[in-house]
């Protein structure tokens, strides 16, 4: 869909200087524009590539004026970087959202409550009870068990499973690859080897929460495991069963947290962190990339290590870690001359 420049200087609030009624159908970096495209010089060290670019549109500040001539369309804004985001934003919700009705092949259970608005992507399956409220999508060869309910706006992208009494709110991203409601981790050990304990409970994922690729929500053994409003996961993260994250909590790729652990609000983080089961982490802790969690952290805590301890100790220590070999050397000849050995 194309649309020019004076639309486009409404939505973001600007100035358009130059050719108003230049259409535009796609966004672009500023360095690899073409005609039809718009770019965004958000960032002065990229003001040269206004020259040479072949935007047929570029977002400038207001107070940008060009050293030279050119025939290049300027909208002027308060805030490029802002406007970019707002454009993306509203570019990808128009794309996605354009999508409606059923694909075939695919199966829909004749109990399965459809909205309005909703697609079904080819290959899907949707089970018994399944409710998909209104501007639900569901992109190719998902999987979504019975008694599932997704909420308004909600995006499933291809290949997701979603198991039996999955909870999903509105305007939540699932993208490809992720599981959730899968059985969790729960073994007696036995004469014979392993007893597998069921888990009869189910996954509540609330509004506004965004879950990378090939991540893995594990349901509770009898209540739910809960993912807050807000929360934020990266790509290919392990939730086990029975953990709560609080609201606004982010976490980055590769991450896992074990079993009944919970995690406060606005909590960083970062990757390759491991939490121990049963553990609690207050609110706004923030956590480093490869730290490993074996005990509660309280309020606000900043830690790293494995074992994690404060961050501003673990700066000092690292100083030592680092000079180790170096240190045990020299104590090595201390102990020699002073004939401690």
């Amino acid at each position: 869909m194309k649309f020019n420049a004076e639309q486009i200087a409404s939505f973001l609030e600007g100035e358009v200087i130059g050719d108003a009624h230049v259409e535009i159908d796609k966004i672009a970096e500023i360095e690899k524009a073409e005609k039809g495209c718009i770019a965004f010089l958000y960032n002065l060290k990229y003001a040269s590539c206004v020259y040479s670019s072949k935007a047929s549109v570029i977002v400038t500040d207001k107070n940008f004026i060009p050293d030279k001539g050119t025939a290049t369309t300027f909208i002027k804004v308060k805030e490029p970087y802002n406007a970019f985001k707002a454009l993306i934003e509203w570019y990808q919700k128009h794309n996605k959202e354009s999508k409606v009705g059923i694909e075939q092949p695919s199966f829909i259970s004749s109990t399965a409550n459809l909205g309005e608005e909703v697609y079904v992507g080819a290959f899907s399956h949707i089970g018994e009870q399944v409710t998909l409220e209104r501007k639900v999508k569901i992109y190719p060869q998902c999987f979504i068990g019975d008694n599932v309910h997704i909420g308004v706006g909600t995006f499933i992208y291809p290949g997701v499973k979603i198991y039996r009494d999955t909870f999903i709110g509105k305007n939540c991203l699932i993208h490809a690859g992720s599981v959730i409601g899968s059985d969790g981790f729960g073994f007696v050990p036995a004469a014979d080897g392993y007893h597998k304990i069921p888990h009869m409970g189910n996954v509540v994922i609330e509004d506004n929460v965004e879950v990378g690729a090939c991540c893995t929500i594990d349901r509770a053994t009898f209540k739910n495991t809960r993912i807050c409003s807000g929360v934020k996961l990266d790509n290919q993260i392990q939730i086990a069963h029975n953990v709560e994250i609080g609201p606004h909590t982010a976490i980055a790729a590769q991450s896992g947290i074990a079993g009944s652990a919970k995690i406060g609000r606005n909590v960083m983080i970062g990757g390759q962190v491991g939490i121990t089961g049963h553990l609690e982490i207050a609110d706004e802790v923030k956590i480093a990339a490869q730290s490993g969690i074996g005990k509660n952290l309280t309020k606000g805590a900043v830690v790293q290590g494995s074992p994690a301890f404060s961050l501003a100790e673990y700066k000092k220590s690292y100083i030592y870690f680092r000079r180790l070999a170096e240190l045990a050397n020299r104590i090595a000849i201390l102990e020699k001359k002073l004939n401690l050995k």
